[in-house]
């Protein structure tokens, strides 16, 4: 079963039945869902070595990731991965695996002998040499979750998403706000952490307040570094104490959470903790987030892949929409 079978029963053309499988934005919605209910109903499968024969695409993109083991991570994923099966395209992981991982044989031999018509890479900063491998292929690239130079990115505008935090604690009374950032040992996008710290600070500064050194502490963006951060903050006296604690992201403020419970402190009545991203854990604990859809974000990077493999102009993305989730982690200061 094939396309021509397809065009028959639909009496579309094959080129718009062969678009309309792959969801390209040039065919109308509805002839889309007809054409993948026909697909259904004859039990059309595509084959990606057929399409390569005919087109010279191989109907792969490879999407590249630090490690495989984070939330943001696994997501955003699983929308590339939705998309690109929705496309009829396959899926080719490389999986860095972390500071200790072999990026050598990932970038100059890998990603070189697998054929791929793309490339989706998940928080990652190329250097030099790595850049000049990947333009060997001259394949679409496209990244999520924080700039990368003279690369398409897809993601939330990373200060705004701090100044949207701090803007909420503000409005509740907070003054004495602490942070927790830091690096990511794990491979996040550099320019992550950079952007919401800067973030955090301007929107602080702008409201007349500052930030003692000992309360911006490195959480390294984990679930472990962030409990360590907390127990510094808690360790203080209650009036040298912060009222706050804005978290870089989810996972550490779900650390700090278990830090204020460790050291006694109700939350919100003694500290509101409050993070950003939108961790799916962050609803069952009352977690005051600024939430992003990462699954969406990939899917977007796909759609943008896609488009360009299909000989689309590779147009700027927007930022990425964030919104704040107010839950029952985050209140007044204390009286």
């Amino acid at each position: 079963m094939g396309i021509q079978e397809i065009a028959t029963v639909t009496g579309l053309s094959k080129s718009t039945v062969s678009r309309a499988l792959r969801g390209m934005s040039n065919v109308a919605d509805t002839t889309i869902d007809e054409v993948r209910r026909v697909a259904d109903e004859l039990g059309y499968v595509p084959s990606s070595a057929a399409a390569g024969l005919a087109t010279g695409r191989q109907r792969a993109v490879g999407v590249v990731v630090p490690v495989i083991d984070r939330w943001f991570y696994v997501q955003a994923l699983g929308g590339v991965d939705a998309e690109l099966r929705q496309a009829g395209y396959d899926l080719v992981l490389y999986n860095l695996g972390g500071p200790g991982g072999d990026r050598d044989r990932a970038f100059r031999r890998s990603m070189l002998r697998h054929r791929v018509d793309g490339l989706v890479l998940l928080s990652l900063v190329l250097d030099a040499t790595e850049r000049a491998e990947l333009e060997l292929s001259r394949h679409p690239m496209v990244v999520i979750g924080g700039p990368a130079p003279g690369l398409r990115n897809v993601g939330v505008d990373d200060r705004e998403v701090t100044r949207i935090a701090v803007e909420h604690l503000h409005g509740l009374g907070h003054r004495r706000i602490a942070y927790v950032g830091g690096q990511d040992e794990a491979g996040l996008n550099v320019a992550v952490p950079h952007l919401r710290r800067d973030g955090f600070l301007d929107a602080v500064r702008s409201a007349g307040s500052a930030v003692p050194e000992r309360w911006s502490l490195d959480g390294r963006f984990s679930f472990a570094g962030g409990t360590a951060a907390g127990a510094v903050l808690f360790a203080e006296p209650a009036t040298a104490r912060p009222t706050a604690v804005l978290c870089a992201s989810d996972e550490m403020a779900l650390g700090v959470l278990l830090a204020a419970h460790r050291a006694g402190l109700a939350v919100p009545e003694a500290v509101s903790v409050m993070g950003i991203d939108g961790h799916e854990f962050g609803a069952t604990v009352g977690l005051t987030t600024v939430a992003q859809d990462p699954v969406a974000q990939g899917r977007t990077a796909a759609r943008a892949v896609l488009a360009e493999v299909d000989g689309g102009v590779a147009g700027p993305i927007a930022a990425a929409p964030a919104h704040l989730v107010a839950r029952a982690s985050t209140g007044p200061p204390p009286g």
